[in-house]
């Protein structure tokens, strides 16, 4: 069921709030909660309820582990087999499911035998649920999480909002909220703020990666069947997908946020201007935050961190960053990608080593650090968005010119370039440089208790205009956002990170 779905607008969503909030308004708050868990369950079923039984059982089995790791340690025991045994349970299930026709694909290429397995589709969220709870097993373990509410343990791990494509949340992060006396009860600052946040990131979703979406499956499709990708288009498609990658997560990740705030719960923020960034290492603490931040707390550090040396400091770097490009799809182009970008990181640490923190703020030099971030990041989504090597190399040739048509006039490129896509994508690139984000536009009322969690950038200088509060003029621009986004909404589109 897709959050920008006729059926989850119209019916699924107001139909949940409303009785969410009556059976708060009554007092009934387990009934409250336990709604939110079967609207949860039946938002993940909608699409294939065959694997409803897959996501109870991973649920049931690390909540038991929980406990029995819990339970142990009060006895004086570390409790580490049962949580080895629940990663190797979690990793299991991940690697049947995502990996294992990949593995037999290889086996068979390296060994020329023709071994067959059945294709197993890949079950929406499992990686987003697996990582999450291996999080909370290995925070039991550490003393920093413990749970015995059964309840409020699924509704952690179902939470729609957030359970198809995150973001990654931390126990600590929601226990408290789902425990609080006053969930629940109706506030209608939550509802128009959670409102608000959902429409923005509806609007970026249905209006804007949608509208450039055609441009950038047109290359990289031509590019599948062998057609040879001349310089003009594979730049145009390449930075199509830049941008519809870009305000398609940017959207969902707004959505979820704001579907979260609208029965009273904070999700973490998971998007923040990654193309605003100066450096690679910039550009991993504002793209898919939660994913860094798990990748750095349960792979990076454990495997030693910055703790043992330079070289092995990047050796774990590089690692992890293969490690993070596999865990996004089964396919080499994955894996290059995730390499690319742990040999970006590896270059950014060995320069700020060399060079030190103190580097020049000046206009030129950050202009500069951007424009060279935005063009490894573009290399990167190339075999990102591939369906193969091959077709990535095919792109990547036409973008150096060795594929042809490389105009050598401005007469010839404006001749060659499709002037529709030119000026959206030169729209859209001029939002995600230089327009403020959701967060800092809605900065006075996203989340006044914990700000820093957000991480809002409050230092960007915004008129009055420009900063969001709850009025007439922000209910009128809340209803023109909307309207224009329901208008487009003719053939619902998923999200492209539903695909992990």
């Amino acid at each position: 069921m897709l959050f920008n779905s006729e059926i989850f607008l119209f019916l699924f969503l107001p139909l949940t709030l409303l009785v969410f909030y009556l059976l708060g308004h009554f007092g009934k708050i387990k009934l409250a909660l336990a709604t939110l868990v079967i609207a949860s369950l039946l938002y993940y079923g909608w699409w294939k309820p065959i694997y409803l039984p897959l996501i109870l059982g991973s649920m049931t089995v690390n909540y038991v582990l929980g406990c029995l790791i819990q339970k142990l340690q009060r006895s004086g025991a570390t409790g580490k087999a049962a949580l080895v045994v629940g990663i190797v349970f979690n990793l299991g299930l991940l690697g049947y499911f995502k990996y294992a026709n990949f593995f037999v694909d290889n086996l068979n290429a390296l060994s020329g035998d023709d071994w067959k397995l059945a294709p197993i589709l890949l079950p929406l969220a499992i990686s987003f649920f697996t990582f999450q709870q291996i999080a909370y097993l290995v925070d039991v373990h550490q003393k920093k999480a413990q749970e015995v509410d059964l309840l409020r343990y699924a509704l952690f791990v179902t939470f729609f909002p957030q359970l198809i494509a995150g973001p990654i949340v931390h126990h600590s992060e929601m226990m408290p909220q789902f425990a609080n006396k006053n969930i629940g009860r109706f506030q209608l600052a939550n509802l128009i703020t959670g409102g608000m946040i959902f429409a923005i990131g509806l609007f970026k979703k249905v209006v804007l990666a949608d509208n450039i979406a055609p441009y950038a499956s047109a290359v990289f499709n031509a590019s599948a069947d062998g057609t040879s990708i001349e310089f003009v288009d594979a730049w145009t498609g390449v930075l199509a997908y830049t941008f519809q990658i870009y305000f398609d997560f940017s959207g969902y990740s707004d959505m979820a946020i704001g579907l979260g705030r609208m029965v009273g719960i904070c999700l973490p923020l998971n998007f923040n201007s990654p193309y605003k960034a100066t450096g690679i290492i910039d550009f991993w603490r504002r793209w898919h935050m939660t994913l860094s931040r798990f990748l750095r707390d349960y792979l990076y550090i454990p495997l030693g961190g910055n703790r043992m040396g330079p070289s092995r400091r990047y050796v774990n770097m590089i690692t992890v960053m293969l490690l993070g490009g596999l865990w996004h799809g089964a396919g080499w182009n994955f894996v290059i990608w995730g390499g690319l970008h742990g040999v970006y990181l590896g270059v950014n640490h060995a320069w700020r080593s060399w060079r030190g923190d103190k580097i020049s703020q000046g206009a030129w030099a950050r202009g500069g650090s951007r424009l060279l971030t935005f063009l490894a990041v573009i290399l990167a989504w190339v075999f990102f968005r591939a369906s193969s090597i091959d077709s990535a190399l095919n792109i990547i040739f036409g973008m150096v010119g060795m594929s042809g048509g490389v105009p050598l006039s401005p007469g010839a490129l404006l001749a060659a370039v499709d002037r529709e896509a030119a000026v959206l994508i030169a729209v859209l690139m001029g939002i995600a440089w230089y327009a403020p984000n959701t967060q800092q536009f809605m900065r006075d009322y996203i989340n006044l208790d914990s700000a820093d969690k957000y991480r809002v950038d409050r230092s960007t200088p915004l008129t009055r205009w420009l900063r969001w509060s709850p009025s007439l003029r922000s209910s009128i621009a809340l209803a023109l956002l909307t309207a224009i986004t329901v208008m487009s909404l003719w053939q619902p589109s998923e999200f492209i990170y539903y695909q992990f």
